[in-house]
């Protein structure tokens, strides 16, 4: 590596390099690690700056004679979509030998792509095998990056996609059947959407809950993606009590696991309701679903450790 020049991965560059199945390999291999012990990494440190606009710091080593490095990105209102949020910022790596840095990536399509591919290793260990119905909550960036990684983990007769706003939920809907051809549609009622989905993924920004413990039926996933920070809530609580809950750290959702912490505050969970990291469930050191019937809930808050290994394997490959 002595001599190397800096290696730059704009967005272009991301996608057409960090392709999904490899993604959900890596990002795979990261959970384990972090559960096994083997990678390291502090919470993520947060600066607000003012209403919807922030600053994240996310650093960790994949190992202690491995790539270590650090995902710094802003997190701001996006003036062109009211109500939603833009996760811009870098990835930069260094090489264990001399302490250089190497690489510098784009973060917000790894974000995407590694977001979505620890859903899909999330829907592959809990999800019944039978799952048919893909239920979508949102309409952005990350609600596509889900229809390219969730149908890799499991056959969808139906997906169906749901947004506020029906005519970007409709053109998404066109958008997947066309170029992934996926048998996706759009949907009005979200109640009745839910009440029929074997998965769900939630990717929006709501504030308050609008999906509901009352509406899932047994035997239903869930991933909870979109609030990644203590406040926003997109379930209720009666929907996490019900759940057999797994987390990508334990040491972030006890720090950030919004909907799972304000359960905990209404009397509603205690600690010991988080069973296990998803990456125990993959070490085969904690059981995953344990019934057909069983509610799952893999609540994602991205640790800085999936985009390591995301960058690590662009810079590598």
């Amino acid at each position: 590596m002595a001599g190397e020049a800096l290696r730059t991965f704009d967005g272009e560059a991301v996608r057409r390099h960090l392709d999904y199945p490899s993604c959900l390999k890596v990002v795979r291999d990261a959970m384990m690690a972090l559960s096994a012990g083997r990678t390291r990494q502090l919470l993520r440190s947060m600066i607000q700056m003012g209403e919807g606009r922030t600053f994240a710091q996310m650093p960790g080593t994949l190992g202690d004679d491995d790539m270590f490095g650090a995902k710094l990105i802003s997190v701001f209102a996006d003036p062109d979509r009211p109500g939603t949020r833009r996760h811009r910022g870098l990835v930069v790596m260094f090489e264990p030998e001399n302490g250089r840095p190497v690489c510098v990536a784009d973060a917000e399509e790894i974000t995407h792509i590694r977001t979505a591919a620890a859903s899909a290793v999330a829907t592959d260990a809990l999800a019944k095998p039978d799952a048919r119905t893909l239920l979508i909550a949102g309409t952005g960036g990350q609600a596509r990056s889900h229809l390219h990684a969730l149908p890799l983990v499991r056959t969808f007769d139906h997906v169906v996609i749901w947004g506020r706003d029906p005519a970007k939920a409709e053109a998404l809907a066109q958008d997947a059947a066309e170029k992934l051809g996926l048998p996706a549609t759009s949907c009005r009622e979200l109640k009745a959407a839910a009440e029929r989905a074997d998965v769900i993924c939630t990717l929006t920004t709501a504030r308050e809950p609008f999906l509901f413990g009352d509406w899932i039926r047994p035997g239903t996933h869930i991933n909870l993606v979109g609030s990644s920070a203590a406040g926003p809530v997109e379930v209720d609580t009666p929907l996490v009590a019900r759940s057999r809950y797994f987390v990508d750290s334990r040491a972030s959702a006890l720090d950030a696991a919004a909907e799972f912490l304000v359960a905990r505050d209404e009397g509603a969970v205690a600690d010991s309701h988080i069973l296990a990291e998803i990456g125990d469930v993959l070490l085969n050191r904690a059981p995953g679903r344990e019934s057909p019937s069983d509610i799952t809930v893999y609540k994602s808050l991205g640790h800085a450790v999936q985009d390591l290994a995301a960058a690590a394997h662009l810079y590598r490959s």
